[in-house]
């Protein structure tokens, strides 16, 4: 993590970048898992947690909001989704089909996550020359 203001943008999506990895292992995970008996798909909810923590700062700016976000709120961990519920005789809730449409959408997004990253550096480089 840097730790000046000018880097708020890159310390947030560098966040959002970290989850899209961790999002996509558990894809992965998913679509491997397949035709475990009783397995049960796991995800990941950064925008969920982004969005609660943008909502406790009401009132401002987004680039006051950036800026007193606590980044160590921003760290998130796997959960199973729909734990009791599956449409399968062995219990398996992971559908093959919507995990391959996930798998896509993530990797758009991470790689939009990192292009911004780039972008963020680019614009500082330019700044200081």
């Amino acid at each position: 993590m840097i730790s000046s203001d000018a880097f708020d943008y890159i310390n947030v999506l560098n966040k959002a970048a970290d989850a899209s990895w961790l999002r996509q292992e558990c894809i992965s995970n998913n679509i491997a898992n397949d035709d475990t008996p009783e397995y049960k798909r796991q995800d990941v909810d950064f925008e969920g947690v982004l969005s609660r923590e943008l909502r406790h700062i009401q009132y401002d700016s987004l680039d006051k909001k950036v800026s007193n976000l606590k980044l160590s709120r921003l760290d998130v961990g796997t959960y199973i989704d729909s734990a009791n519920y599956s449409y399968r005789i062995d219990k398996n809730n992971v559908d093959i089909d919507t995990e391959n449409v996930e798998l896509a959408s993530n990797t758009i997004r991470y790689q939009g996550l990192t292009d911004s990253i780039t972008q963020e550096f680019s614009r500082l480089k330019s700044v200081m020359k």
